[in-house]
Formats: C-alpha cells, structure tokens, sequence
C-alpha cells in the first residue's frame, strides 16, 4: 500500500502547472485535473516541465528588473548632468536656490526607488567597474559640454569600434580611449552591456546639450 504522504505529493505533483505568460503573472503552480495528457507523463518530467517555466519568469523577471535600474540610471544622470549646466550661473541666487531645492527633491524621490540586479563579479571586476564608473562620473560633472561630448564618443567608440550607425560621421573622427577601454575588458559582460548603453544615453543628452550651443 502507498504511504498517505508519498501518494499525496504524487496527486499534487500531477496537478501542478504553472500559468501560461498569456494569462495572469503568477509564480504559484494551479491545478487543473482536466489535463489527461499532463497526468500521463512520469513525475520527474513533471517537475522539469513545471521547473523550465518557473525558470522562464525568472529570467524574464530579472530582464525587467535590469531594464528598469537603466531608466534609473539614466534619471539619475539626467539630474547629475542638468546640476552642472552651465547655463545655472546666469540666474540669479534666488532662482539658483529655487532650481536647486527642486533638483534635490527630484533626488530624493528618486532614491526612494531601489531596484538590485545582483551580477557576480569577483575583486578585479569589482575594482574595474568603479573605475569605470568613476570615469563616467568625471565625464558628467563636466562644466563642458563640448568636450563632454568628445570624451564620451571615445569611451563609446571603445565599447563597440565596429559599431558606427548612429553616428558615423563623428565616430570615424575619433579615436577609441585606450585606458578606458583596458579598464572596461575587465568588467563582466553584463557589465560592459550596461555601460555602453548608458553611455549611448548619455552621448544622446550631451549631443542635444552641443546643439543648442
């Protein structure tokens, strides 16, 4: 005779399915005992089934979730970039303070987003993602937006040589950042990913900020 316990799980298992992506967003398996053709598979395919899609809305999870720290990022940097805007030292104190507090409150309210995507790196890509970082950072505090624009082509240039689409006629001028991208062959690829869309997005800004000067 089967143990009560064991002949339970095996009911369950048997019942178990996870909601398909057309339907609601759930991780937690439903039961439909109409499924003849699901009851007639062994239990360890069973499993692997219910497993493969738990393991595709994970994935699709984490794809969201890093799409969402790039909007982020890309606030955060529209904020660090306007903070630095040359145009700031023509207002007057009052509208200085006035622009700030708003900058500021913008800031905070963006903070309270967290959002965390963790990517395993060890020491070396750990060291070589700040410096990378601390680059960039240099590149948007910047009082110029001129040579901002300049530096932040070569550091593209350096993620992707190859890749001149968007804007071949000044790619083909410049020449790709040595140091930068030494520095950048040590972070990881999601990593290197990751900078060089923000770093699209940045070129982007900065190119409107070239124009209007």
């Amino acid at each position: 005779m089967s143990s009560p316990v064991v002949a339970g799980h095996e009911q369950t298992l048997e019942n178990m399915e996870v909601e398909s992506d057309e339907q609601d967003w759930s991780l937690v398996p439903t039961v439909d005992e109409s499924r003849t053709a699901w009851l007639s598979k062994p239990p360890m395919e069973r499993f692997i089934s219910i497993l493969d899609q738990l393991d595709s809305k994970v994935e699709k999870l984490r794809k969201d979730a890093l799409m969402l720290q790039e909007k982020k990022d890309f606030l955060a940097m529209s904020v660090d970039v306007l903070k630095n805007n040359e145009y700031l030292t023509g207002l007057n104190e009052n509208e200085r303070e006035e622009i700030s507090c708003y900058v500021q409150r913008i800031s905070g309210r963006l903070s309270t987003v967290e959002l965390s995507v963790c990517t395993v790196r060890d020491r070396a890509q750990e060291d070589s993602l700040h410096h990378i970082n601390s680059l960039i950072d240099a590149l948007i505090s910047s009082s110029d937006p001129v040579v901002s624009r300049m530096r932040c082509q070569q550091f593209l240039n350096a993620c992707s040589t190859a890749d001149t689409s968007t804007y071949s006629d000044l790619d083909q001028a410049l020449c790709s950042d040595k140091k930068f991208e030494s520095v950048l062959l040590g972070c990881t690829l999601d990593d290197q990913k990751t900078i060089k869309k923000r770093l699209q997005a940045l070129l982007a800004y900065l190119t409107q900020q070239t124009i209007v000067h």
